[in-house]
């Protein structure tokens, strides 16, 4: 299949691969597909999309962002300088020539249509985001989170639980945007505000994006319950695994013996046919089972109803698994669930993937839990229901070649988004105070080394089972990049949609809008409300860009680059056209 150069000096077709079976074949006279890279050096074609006023502010607003004291204290220069100062309206109006222009497309659905309009025009798609969120104060959140505390039944009385002084779960948090419970009303309000952003995110010829938050869709002490199930029963397995010699183990490389299972929790003194329960499920001839045929057990209640225990090894006895709910809260879970459905079932109607964002470690594995259910149900045909998987976590590799061995048994449409993660200074200071061991990866090149190996995972699926698909959301160029360099290796072409590319508005246009021009499915993450209840997520955008900004000058000296290239061509005043 033939690509064309749609960009000149910016695309370059090279070599080629042939397919058979799915594999790829090199080095011979019938290779027929053809290589491209992508030039991310050509501030022309980069910015084409930009007036020059645009690139002025992308300069002016990265600059201030790299000022400590402006980002530590943008909240109090804001509300107690500025907005005293121009008044309202004329301090909504600055944020608009500023920092709200930069990475926020507008206040409503109709406000944002012009700039989306244009980014598609350029070939870059978007995935909406409604970014409002409460500004409370830090002693409201608090309040918030720790009024359910004693409601439900935790046995995990460290991470599992809520602790005071990491109730406020905004901070030590850089562009993710945090929801407080309030009511099962507001839960509903969240609810079809989603809705909106979905319906907003159709009828585009990209296949638009729309981004969800559990935590907005019902109680997090829930999602905090689930997980202390799901991780219990996990580590379950492990301990099991152990017990038989199989510790040290990939995740899935470890295997159960049933016999041996048998009399182990016999003589734990657990009642259940262990063996029997595995009758007529996928266990190989050896009579053995693995991690994905021991999670299995948490979907079939008839059987774990009667023993959903594990051992606790410091006690050196068995315990129950969940605690008991009540018929509230019994209810307000079933609701929690069907609002998830809603949004599932209204994207798939819409033409719309749904992007389900990651959260804190402590909620992630209900959160992925819910939304591989998701999967499972709506991307039988195609993939609808995107997981989103924090590569800085120690256990994500695990967490992907899991996954995608579900959907290969079970014939589903794997979709994930790969992220670096947005939590890590709030997960080490809670794993420390609190006492138990650190998620995180221990430095910025493990945690590459784990995206990496993460994304080489999910890529050779994509070359040996078209089911897969992943969205390498990174502003990395080196990540994108290797993503380049391998999809030509496997012979992934841009336009089977298969690989996607993602960005946040406002930042990284260098490598967006090229990849856009070359055909490579790439999206903006997309934010959007009114000025004054997008300010939480403004000022979160600030940290993280004074980090991003210190260690990367790149971005900026491209953007003068393009700015004297005008001004020396006398295109100064430049429009962009489409």
């Amino acid at each position: 299949m033939q690509l064309h150069n749609q960009v000149a000096g910016t695309v370059h077709l090279r070599s080629v691969w042939s397919w058979k079976g799915g594999r790829r074949r090199e080095g011979t006279a019938a290779a027929a597909a053809n290589e491209i890279s992508v030039d991310f050096e050509q501030t022309r074609e980069a910015y084409k999309s930009k007036d020059s006023l645009e690139l002025l502010r992308s300069l002016v607003v990265f600059k201030l962002c790299s000022y400590d004291f402006l980002v530590d204290k943008n909240k109090e220069v804001m509300r107690c300088y500025l907005t005293k100062i121009l008044g309202q309206k004329s301090f909504d109006q600055f944020m608009k020539m500023t920092f709200y222009g930069q990475f926020v497309a507008g206040e409503d659905h109709n406000d944002i249509k012009p700039l989306i309009q244009k980014n598609h025009s350029f070939g870059v798609g978007s995935v909406l985001d409604y970014s409002v969120e409460e500004d409370i104060s830090q002693e409201e959140a608090e309040r918030k989170e720790m009024e359910y505390e004693n409601s439900i039944t935790l046995l995990n009385k460290r991470k599992y639980q809520v602790h005071k002084q990491f109730s406020d779960r905004r901070g030590g948090v850089t562009g993710a945007r945090t929801y407080f419970y309030a009511d099962e009303a507001k839960c509903d309000q969240h609810m079809e505000t989603f809705i909106k952003c979905i319906k907003a995110s159709g009828g585009s010829s990209m296949d638009g994006f729309s981004a969800i938050k559990m935590t907005a869709l019902g109680r997090p002490q829930f999602l905090l319950q689930l997980s202390e199930v799901l991780v219990k029963w996990r580590r379950f397995f492990t301990f099991l695994a152990s017990q038989q010699g199989k510790d040290g183990l990939e995740a899935l490389e470890q295997r159960l013996e049933l016999t041996q299972l048998q009399e182990f929790m016999t003589k734990l003194g657990a009642n259940g046919d262990f063996y029997g329960w595995f009758t007529g499920r996928k266990e190989d001839s050896t009579g053995c089972i693995d991690m994905l045929d021991w999670n299995s057990l948490i979907d079939d209640r008839t059987k774990i109803s009667d023993l959903l225990v594990v051992p606790n090894v410091e006690l050196g006895k068995l315990e129950p698994l969940l605690g008991k709910f009540t018929v509230e809260e019994e209810q307000q879970m079933k609701r929690m669930l069907q609002r998830v459905d809603v949004l599932a079932k209204h994207a798939l109607e819409s033409g719309v993937r749904l992007m389900v964002d990651a959260e804190q470690t402590y909620f992630q594995p209900a959160i992925s839990r819910l939304t591989l259910e998701m999967q499972r149900t709506y991307n039988r045909e195609k993939p609808v229901i995107f997981n989103t998987y924090q590569c800085y976590l120690k256990e994500a590799y695990d967490n992907v070649t899991m996954d995608v061995e579900l959907s290969r048994r079970e014939g589903w449409h794997f979709a994930a988004k790969l992220v670096r993660g947005a939590y890590m200074y709030q997960e080490r200071e809670r794993a420390k105070e609190i006492g138990y061991e650190d998620p995180i990866n221990p430095d910025y090149e493990s945690t590459n080394r784990m995206y990496h190996r993460c994304l080489d995972y999910v890529l050779d699926e994509i070359a040996l089972n078209r089911k897969a698909n992943v969205m390498v959301a990174s502003h990395n160029e080196d990540t994108v990049k290797h993503t380049l360099t391998r999809m030509n290796e496997l012979g992934l072409i841009p336009t089977e949609n298969k690989v996607y590319f993602g960005q946040l508005l406002g930042m990284c246009d260098q490598i967006s809008f090229p990849l856009g021009q070359a055909g490579f499915p790439v999206y903006k993450y997309v934010p959007y409300g009114p000025v004054n209840e997008v300010m939480p997520y403004l000022s979160r955008r600030a940290q993280e860009n004074r980090g991003f900004m210190k260690g990367a000058q790149k971005e900026r000296e491209l953007l003068w680059k393009e700015l004297k290239r005008r001004l020396a061509s006398g295109e100064l005043l430049y429009k962009p056209v489409y």
